[in-house]
C-alpha cells in the first residue's frame, strides 16, 4: 500500500462523498424522487461494498481467501457501478456537474484497480489470513468514510423501500371542477406549483399553453402531457382563444439570501410578467373571463399572533411590499372587465419541491428541530389542495380580489417541525439558533423561518371550497410516504377553521 495509492483512495472518497451530498441529496434529491428506487438500491448496495473495503484497506491485511474475496468484492463494486450508469440514463436526466464527476470517479477506480489489485493478488498467494494493520491518518480516514457509506447505504435501502410510495395521485380529480374544456394559459407552469396544475388541466382534456422561458426544461417536465409550450407572450396570436390564465412567475423567493439585486429581481422578475399578461389580454380579441394572479401571505406582513383574513390590513415588510405591487401590476385586468382573483399563497408543502423538500434530509437523519423559539405561526397548504383552490377560482364566477391559499388550521413552527419528525419517525429535538439564521441569511430569515402569519381561507370556506388535506398530520403522512396517500378523488367533507369561517 504506497503512499500514492492512499492518495487515490482518498481522493475517491472525497469525490464520492461530494457526488452524494452535492447531487444525490442536494440538487437531485434521489431519496425523495418518485421512480428511482431500483437507482437507490444500486447505491445502498454499492455502499455497503464500499464500507466492507474501506474498513479492509484501512485496518487490514486480508491474505489468502480473504486476499480473493476483497478482489472479488471490488470486481462487484465495478458491475454495480456500470448497471447505476445504465439506470440513471434510464430514469433522469443528469445534470452536466453529475456527469462529470461520474466520469472522473471511474477514471480514478481504474487506476485504483491497476494499483491495487497486484498487491491484493500477491496477497492472495498468502496462507488465509486477516493480519491487524495500522495505516497512521489513513486508517482513520478509513473508519469515518467506513460510516459514512455505511449510514448512506442503510438510509439509501429504506428510501428505496419507501420510493413506491412517492407516486403523486392521479392528477385528473384535481381539476374536476372546471367541467368542461377551457382553454387555459399558465405562466410559471415548470414551477413547484404550476407544473402540478398544468399536469391536471392536461390529464382532463384541457387546452393548456405553457409560458416558459426554458423549452427543454419544460419538455423534460410536462413532455408526458398534452400542453403547447411558448417562449413569448408575443408567440399568442390576438385570435387565440382563452378562457382562463393564471399567473404564477417571478424569481424564487426562498432559494438564497435576499441581497439587493435580489430582492430587485423578485419584484421586477414578477411586475414585469404580471404587465405583459395584461398586455396580452389588451389585444386579445376574445379576453378571458378570469385571471388567477399569484400573490403571497406575506402581504399582511409580520403580525404575530393574531387570526388573519383576506379582509386584514399589513404591516410593511418586504414581502408585503412585493405582494403589493404584484396585486397592483395585476388589478389593471379588473379595468378589462376581467374577474381577477389574488391567489395568497401560503408554505406549500409536497416532496418534491419548497421549503419542505429542503428540511426533509436533516430532518431523516435526526437533525432537525424548532427554528428560533418556534413560536412563530406556519400558515400550510398541500400542493394539490392548492392546485384544487386555483380550479376553484377558475371555475366559480362569484369568486374574485384576494383569496388566501391556506389550509384551515395554521399550525407554530414548533408543532409543525414536532409534526414532521413524526412523519419520519425521527426526534425534532435540535433546534436551530436564531441568530446564526440572522446573521447568514437577514431579512430572508426575519420573515420566512423566523417569523410568519396566522392566516385562515375565510374566501375559499365562504365560496364552499373543501379541503382534502385540513389535517397536519395526514398531509405530512401522505407526502413523506408514512401512510396509505389519500386519493385525489377520495370524498371531501366539510371543515371548521379556528375562527368557524
Amino acid at each position: 500500500m504506497t503512499t500514492t495509492l492512499w492518495l487515490f483512495i482518498a481522493l475517491q472518497m472525497m469525490m464520492g462523498a461530494f457526488d452524494t451530498f452535492y447531487h444525490h441529496e442536494g440538487t437531485e434529491r434521489l431519496a425523495w424522487r418518485p421512480g428511482q428506487d431500483m437507482e437507490l438500491r444500486l447505491h445502498g448496495v454499492r455502499n455497503l461494498a464500499y464500507m466492507l473495503a474501506f474498513a479492509c484497506l484501512g485496518w487490514t491485511m486480508p491474505q489468502g481467501g480473504w486476499a480473493i474475496a476483497l478482489i472479488l468484492l471490488l470486481a462487484g463494486e465495478l458491475f454495480i457501478t456500470l448497471w447505476d450508469f445504465v439506470e440513471e440514463d434510464r430514469t433522469r436526466h443528469l445534470p452536466a456537474t453529475e456527469r462529470v464527476v461520474h466520469t472522473l470517479l471511474t477514471l480514478n477506480y481504474g487506476v485504483i484497480l491497476a494499483m491495487l489489485i497486484p498487491v491484493l493478488a500477491g496477497w492472495a498467494g498468502e496462507p488465509s489470513a486477516i493480519l491487524p494493520v495500522h495505516y497512521g491518518i489513513m486508517s482513520w480516514f478509513c473508519a469515518i468514510a467506513a460510516f459514512g457509506v455505511f449510514v448512506s447505504g442503510l438510509r439509501d435501502l429504506a428510501a428505496a423501500r419507501r420510493c413506491p410510495r412517492l407516486v403523486p395521485a392521479d392528477p385528473a380529480p384535481l381539476a374536476a371542477a372546471l367541467g368542461a374544456r377551457k382553454a387555459v394559459l399558465v405562466t410559471g407552469g415548470t414551477g413547484f406549483v404550476g407544473s402540478r396544475l398544468v399536469e391536471a388541466l392536461a390529464s382532463t382534456g384541457h387546452d393548456v399553453t405553457v409560458l416558459t422561458r426554458d423549452r427543454a426544461k419544460a419538455l423534460r417536465l410536462l413532455g408526458a402531457n398534452p400542453v403547447h409550450i411558448v417562449t413569448s407572450l408575443d408567440a399568442i396570436a390576438s385570435d387565440t382563444p382563452i378562457d382562463a390564465i393564471v399567473n404564477l412567475a417571478g424569481e424564487p423567493i426562498s432559494n438564497g439570501p435576499w441581497t439587493r439585486a435580489k430582492r430587485q429581481r423578485i419584484v421586477r422578475s414578477r411586475m414585469a410578467m404580471t404587465q405583459h399578461v395584461v398586455r396580452l389580454m389588451q389585444r386579445l380579441h376574445h379576453r378571458p373571463v378570469v385571471l388567477v394572479s399569484g400573490s403571497a401571505i406575506g402581504i399582511y406582513g409580520l403580525r404575530g399572533d393574531e387570526s388573519l383574513s383576506e379582509d386584514s390590513e399589513g404591516r410593511p415588510c418586504f414581502s408585503r411590499h412585493v405582494c403589493l405591487n404584484w396585486e397592483r401590476a395585476a388589478r389593471r385586468a379588473e379595468g378589462l372587465g376581467v374577474r381577477t382573483v389574488y391567489l395568497r399563497t401560503g408554505l406549500v408543502l409536497d416532496v418534491s419541491g419548497g421549503m419542505l423538500a429542503r428540511m426533509l434530509t436533516p430532518f431523516e437523519y435526526g437533525l432537525g428541530g424548532r427554528f428560533g423559539d418556534g413560536r412563530h405561526w406556519m400558515s400550510w397548504i398541500h400542493r394539490d389542495d392548492l392546485v384544487r383552490l386555483i380550479v376553484h377560482c377558475i371555475a366559480r364566477s362569484d369568486i374574485g380580489g384576494p383569496v388566501n391559499g391556506t389550509a384551515p388550521v395554521p399550525v407554530t413552527n414548533r408543532i409543525f417541525t414536532a409534526a414532521l419528525g413524526r412523519a419520519l419517525h425521527r426526534p425534532a429535538i435540535l433546534p436551530v439558533p436564531a441568530w446564526p439564521l440572522r446573521r447568514l441569511l437577514g431579512g430572508f430569515a426575519d420573515e420566512l423561518l423566523l417569523s410568519g402569519q396566522r392566516v385562515l381561507p375565510a374566501a375559499a370556506a365562504r365560496t364552499g371550497f373543501l379541503f382534502r388535506y385540513p389535517d397536519l398530520d395526514a398531509a405530512l403522512a401522505a407526502i413523506t410516504g408514512a401512510d396509505k396517500r389519500i386519493p385525489t378523488d377520495a370524498p371531501l367533507h366539510p371543515f371548521v377553521t379556528e375562527k368557524g369561517f
